[in-house]
């Protein structure tokens, strides 16, 4: 364990962003918190980590906007010097047919997955320069590397990850930053819950392993990925086998 050291998880009040801060407090790492609406539900989790003792802060902002993730990196600089460890999770998920959407609901989804991604990596890269050191680890998707019906843009946004992450890791390798990404598959978490009883049985009936992935095992890959050390620009498929 090593206390000196932090983790910045993006949309982590709920599901697989918690999971992956529980996991990082659990090995004793300075813990930032954020989101963009469960404000409450986040801030009942900074309690709760705060009573194990673990150093934590929080931050209710959109990581899509640029200005305003400069705050919360001004704040995690002055906090704890800056973030060693980023973990880009925030994004959302839409489903329907490509030829009746929008242009506004290509460029929400866009922003929220992939410009989010964009904007805390610049945000945290110059702090890890100067320490020559440093892990950025980006949430793909099955669907970014297999693509998805009815998740067209969706799947696009998490292919853009993948492929930033394997540049992104060429461009920062010499500098001692590690880049990767994990594309899980089918997470047992709120994003999903809007599939009938029916869709979420057809789906299981597809994996290999027969259930659903749960939000723990994701956090126990990103940890993972995060302490190995000649691990670098590589998207790892976490989805019991279907790909």
């Amino acid at each position: 364990m090593n206390p000196q050291k932090t983790v910045l998880v993006t949309g982590s009040s709920r599901g697989i962003g918690k999971a992956i801060a529980a996991k990082f407090a659990e090995e004793g790492y300075n813990i930032v918190l954020n989101c963009i609406k469960n404000f409450d539900m986040m801030h009942e989790f900074e309690k709760e980590l705060k009573s194990k003792g673990v150093n934590c802060i929080s931050f209710g902002l959109d990581v899509s906007d640029y200005v305003k993730c400069k705050k919360m990196f001004d704040g995690i600089k002055t906090n704890f010097g800056g973030a060693d460890i980023v973990i880009n999770n925030a994004g959302i998920l839409n489903y329907g047919l490509f030829n009746t959407s929008a242009p506004s609901e290509w460029e929400y989804l866009m922003k929220n997955n992939f410009f989010s991604v964009l904007n805390c990596s610049h945000l945290a890269i110059p702090y890890m320069l100067q320490k020559r050191e440093g892990v950025i680890i980006n949430l793909s998707s099955i669907y970014g590397v297999a693509g998805a019906s009815c998740e067209a843009v969706y799947s696009a946004s998490k292919g853009a990850i993948s492929l930033f992450t394997k540049s992104l890791a060429k461009e920062l390798g010499p500098s001692g930053i590690r880049v990767n990404a994990v594309a899980p598959g089918a997470i047992d978490t709120d994003m999903i819950a809007y599939f009938s009883k029916e869709e979420r049985a057809a789906i299981e009936d597809e994996i290999p392993l027969s259930r659903y992935g749960q939000p723990h095992e994701v956090a126990d890959m990103v940890y993972a990925m995060s302490q190995n050390t000649y691990l670098n620009g590589q998207t790892i498929l976490l989805d019991g086998g279907v790909y």
